[in-house]
């Protein structure tokens, strides 16, 4: 089956809209799932409990002073990675992991991209964090296979529809990753397909969640689609869509986990 990993921002949940995550996330049968906009807030706290209690492996710092940050959950066995080291501006924004793979070691890295408006210190800190991240990411891919999975809040270059407000900065990014050695896998399988992982109140569609793979994986990658049940099916938690990716990449035995709404404090009868 090879290795599996699904990508979705949560938004900072409350608790009664956590729950309503914990039951969606808990059936999706993946060996890694990144979640992005985590906070430390009482609703991104019961998920983490409610995995942690599971057996999962839960990586992914707590962001103080109320920022944001990521989170990995994973079915796989992992060892502690050292790639947040080279985030030398909120490195909360990135969670990361080592699995060791019957085929060598894996890297497979969470990020949320800072958000911005108009206001020039929204603007210095998103380009701030992406002028680190994108030399980190660079690096990273050169160590070793790099799955990178998350909400960048970036925009290809050729995006359609072109928006008028998005900054040169914000294009060279995602231009510095894919010359620093990453693949968008979804572009890899889908080079014509417009699809979009956001839609604003004025129904305009935008591909901010993205799965990158190193060069060495990008014919590994069988499948990477969009998920758009949880933002718009009778289940819908989030404004954004997940992000699916399969590697056919040999894969460790999974940990022995039990099921998530079981450990959850509130428990699976008073989740509504």
């Amino acid at each position: 089956m090879g290795i599996r990993a699904l990508t979705v921002n949560i938004g900072n949940p409350s608790v009664a809209r956590a729950r309503r995550q914990l039951v969606w996330l808990a059936r999706q049968d993946v060996d890694v799932l990144v979640l992005t906009e985590t906070k430390a807030s009482a609703g991104c706290e019961l998920l983490r409990e409610a995995f942690t209690r599971a057996g999962y492996h839960v990586t992914g710092a707590v962001p103080v002073g109320g920022g944001y940050g990521a989170m990995i959950l994973s079915r796989l066995p992992v060892e502690v990675d050292t790639l947040t080291d080279a985030i030398t501006y909120l490195p909360e924004r990135v969670a990361s992991i080592i699995v060791s793979t019957p085929a060598g070691p894996l890297r497979i890295a969470g990020v949320y991209v800072p958000s911005r408006d108009a206001s020039p210190g929204k603007i210095e800190r998103k380009q701030r964090f992406l002028d680190t991240f994108v030399v980190a990411a660079g690096k990273a891919a050169a160590e070793m296979p790099l799955v990178l999975l998350g909400d960048l809040n970036i925009l290809e270059p050729d995006h359609r529809p072109r928006y008028g407000f998005f900054r040169p900065f914000e294009y060279d990014a995602y231009r510095g990753l894919v010359d620093g050695g990453l693949v968008d896998a979804f572009r890899h399988l889908h080079p014509s397909v417009d699809e979009y992982s956001w839609v604003g109140k004025t129904g305009d569609g935008y591909r901010y969640d993205h799965a990158l793979v190193c060069t060495a994986l990008a014919r590994h990658v069988t499948s990477c689609v969009y998920v758009h049940a949880c933002r718009t099916g009778p289940e819908a938690f989030t404004d954004h869509s997940g992000m699916a990716l399969q590697l056919a990449h040999p894969a460790p035995g999974r940990l022995a986990v039990s099921d998530p709404m079981a450990q959850s404090q509130s428990g699976p009868d008073t989740l509504f």
